[in-house]
């Protein structure tokens, strides 16, 4: 589905966050990937939020509703949390432990911050997620040799020119994304300066510029396609360049290029590896040349990566009987506050009163502390509404816990608290990891 992040609009967090139903949203869409995190709104019917945001998605990038349900699915709860923290830590990319992911994900949120869209309970999830990352980089050795789809594709590309190394080679990038980003450091780190960038969209003199690379407009284009030794497509956001572009473009030429295409829905025509002695890297080739990392070292950031999951889970669980544990303490409070100020009527403020008053605190904090942890503990399997029907038959207190309850059966992708899930395609950056059991077809 790579249309879906490089369609005739632009699918962002801000637009999706504005529909009804929606209370927060965070696009992430890459080269090789698009997922939609949405928190369903306190009240909203999850199955109607889900139909609203399709909707927006089809709206932007001409695919209809019909596709879209067969190509995405749907997850919420645990195994949407589990999912963005694998994301996150690179076990569902094509190169296992790649860190380039690790900051598209930072930078989505950041994204979706500026413009508002971003809810308290996405910036949570997505936090959680960066430090699930960042566990799971420092407590086991997947990505050690900090490997990624870049550089196991500038790798291919010497070896298919017979190199051993990058300088003294030009190279052209196409894109101005986040792997067009990677792909510029990448290239200033292994000593390749003769870089320059061209973007459909007009921006590469300020996004090359600020790299150390030389930007170029569509009329240079060709001039630098013809000197370059490799050229790197990063952008999947505009028209491909086929093979009679790149005759046009390499004629008088020393030799072929290598081409190497890192963008999902393709900058180059597949057609173009059948020219004569021209090489073509595309994601496929990243992925069957892509170093497999031990089978211990995948069981063990999975263990993370699920125990990091749980835990937020877990927390998020315990923060919905918040409002219950506030009301409860406000009731004992206010009843505390009714007998301190009857010895104070009596005493007035003397040391007795002063004792009175400290004994008295010392018992409500001892009576509150069973209560707010017995609390996390039924927040934590789900039996919220066992507390709170409690506390309201008990003490006559109007408890609204609901304020961040998840909605029941929600199906929407995201997460936040009110009911977060994930829509994204099945087939993204590898098929190292299978699909939970509970992934949901996203039709409507």
């Amino acid at each position: 589905m790579a249309r879906l992040g490089s369609g005739p609009v632009r699918i962002t967090s801000d637009v999706l966050a504005d529909l009804d139903g929606v209370a927060g949203a965070v696009v992430l869409s890459t080269c090789n990937r698009f997922e939609v995190y949405c928190d369903v709104a306190q009240g909203a019917d999850p199955d109607t939020t889900r139909k609203h945001v399709l909707e927006v998605i089809s709206a932007c990038s001409a695919v209809c509703p019909e596709e879209l349900g067969r190509a995405l699915v749907c997850l919420t709860g645990t195994a949407m949390t589990e999912h963005l923290f694998a994301v996150g830590a690179g076990l569902d990319s094509a190169v296992v432990g790649e860190r380039e992911i690790a900051g598209q994900l930072r930078r989505s949120l950041a994204a979706a911050q500026e413009t508002g869209a971003a809810s308290g309970s996405l910036v949570r999830l997505f936090q959680a997620a960066s430090r699930a990352a960042r566990e799971v980089g420092s407590l086991t050795a997947l990505g050690e040799a900090g490997r990624s789809m870049v550089s196991v594709a500038l790798d291919l590309a010497l070896a298919k020119l017979g190199r051993r190394d990058l300088s003294g080679l030009s190279v052209v990038v196409i894109g101005t994304g986040a792997y067009a980003g990677s792909t510029l450091a990448l290239l200033a780190a292994r000593a390749c300066t003769a870089v320059s960038v061209f973007s459909w969209s007009g921006r590469a003199d300020a996004f090359a510029t600020a790299r150390g690379a030389t930007g170029l407009t569509s009329a240079e284009l060709p001039a630098a396609v013809r000197g370059a030794d490799v050229v790197i497509g990063c952008s999947g956001r505009g028209p491909r360049l086929s093979a009679d572009d790149f005759l046009a473009f390499r004629q008088g030429a020393a030799g072929p290029p290598v081409v190497v295409d890192l963008a999902l829905s393709r900058d180059f025509e597949p057609v173009l590896g059948e020219l004569p002695g021209l090489g073509l890297i595309t994601l496929e080739h990243v992925r069957l040349a892509s170093p497999r990392e031990q089978t211990d070292v995948l069981r063990q950031a999975g263990d993370l990566v699920r125990q990091a999951a749980l835990k937020f889970e877990e927390d998020r669980q315990a923060r919905l009987l918040d409002p219950a544990i506030v009301a409860l303490r406000a009731h004992m409070q206010s009843v505390l506050a009714g007998e301190v100020a009857k010895v104070k009527s009596q005493h007035g403020c003397t040391a007795t009163a002063e004792a009175v008053e400290f004994a008295l605190r010392r018992v409500v904090r001892q009576l509150l502390h069973v209560p707010t942890s017995r609390a996390r503990e039924l927040a934590a399997a789900g039996r919220q509404d066992e507390y709170t029907t409690a506390l309201e038959t008990l003490f006559g207190l109007d408890v609204t816990a609901g304020a961040e309850a998840p909605a029941p059966g929600a199906t929407t992708t995201g997460a936040a608290e009110a009911g977060m899930g994930a829509l994204g395609c099945p087939a993204r950056e590898s098929q190292n990891r299978q699909a939970p059991e509970d992934t949901l077809p996203a039709a409507s």
